[in-house]
């Protein structure tokens, strides 16, 4: 379905929709970043359009701006856009501080609160290590993989990865596997000619280049590793009652207003707004 929305068809509806409401479209990239942002802007003067991808958000939105439709706006991750220094000229498009909308809401108190509920009091407390940088450490090193994917175009399938294969939840202090990483995604990407040694070297070489590791970790990985932290490290749940998407559900309804105030994107978008009087996003 998201390959036969055209960022034409997008810009089309806001045009259309022109006469009905007189303040800001917000153009976003799924549904749940809709209803994380639908929460944070002024619902009177913002309407949130889903634009089914970061590609066509950001093509939807040149459309208009070159239209010169000025109360306008878009919001998108920001994935590898800030370490690979390849970051959309516009005015009117922000990225999220963060790698992803889900790490920016990790990164908040959200996840505090998430752990909280879902996690054990008695095994968070014996955990030796701070649960958010531990978990931060092991997503990167799948996002350094993704990253190599993206640079040299090896179309490497991480959706539907089992975790659990290279994932130690043996182990108290939680510990990833790297070996078991690479053979992991080469087999569910059905690419065995892949050369794994020649992809260890390749990560290293990434390693070296020492990113922001929240921009490099995917937010989608940081809650598949959490989840399988819940079953034994720092909880008592079986595999089937921590689901990803339940995780993720529960951190977006535990981020606040208050968490976004604090961000560059919030202020960022506040100087939009001033900008461009009498438009209104908060």
């Amino acid at each position: 379905m998201r390959e036969q929305i055209k960022p034409d068809r997008i810009a089309n509806s806001i045009r259309l929709l022109r006469s009905d409401h007189e303040g800001v479209f917000l153009i976003v990239e799924g549904h749940s970043d809709k209803l994380i942002y639908e929460r944070l802007v002024n619902k009177q003067e913002v309407r949130v359009t889903i634009a089914s991808g970061k590609n066509n958000a950001i093509k939807a939105l040149s459309i208009l701006e070159k239209d010169n439709f000025c109360r306008v706006v878009a919001v998108i991750d920001a994935d590898f856009s800030r370490i690979e220094q390849q970051i959309p000229d516009s005015n009117h498009l922000f990225l999220t501080d963060e790698h992803d909308l889900e790490m920016m809401l990790i990164k908040s108190a959200a996840f505090d609160k998430l752990l909280k509920e879902r996690g054990s009091e008695e095994k968070i407390a014996a955990f030796s290590k701070d649960i958010r940088e531990t978990l931060l450490k092991l997503g990167q090193e799948i996002g350094k993989l993704r990253l190599l994917s993206l640079r040299n175009e090896l179309n490497l399938k991480f959706e539907g990865l089992n975790f659990s294969k290279f994932i130690d939840k043996k182990n108290l202090n939680l510990s990833i596997d790297i070996d078991k990483l690479i053979r992991s995604i080469k087999n569910h990407s059905q690419k065995l000619s892949l050369d794994e040694q020649q992809i260890k070297q390749d990560l290293s070489v990434i390693s070296d280049e020492n990113h922001d590791p929240w921009q490099l970790c995917c937010g989608h990985d940081f809650i598949s590793i959490l989840a399988i932290a819940l079953w034994k490290v720092l909880g008592t749940w079986n595999a089937t009652d921590v689901k990803k998407e339940d995780l993720e559900r529960d951190l977006r309804l535990a981020y606040e207003l208050s968490y976004f105030y604090q961000t560059q994107i919030y202020q960022l978008m506040v100087n939009w707004q001033s900008n461009h009087h009498p438009y209104q996003i908060f």
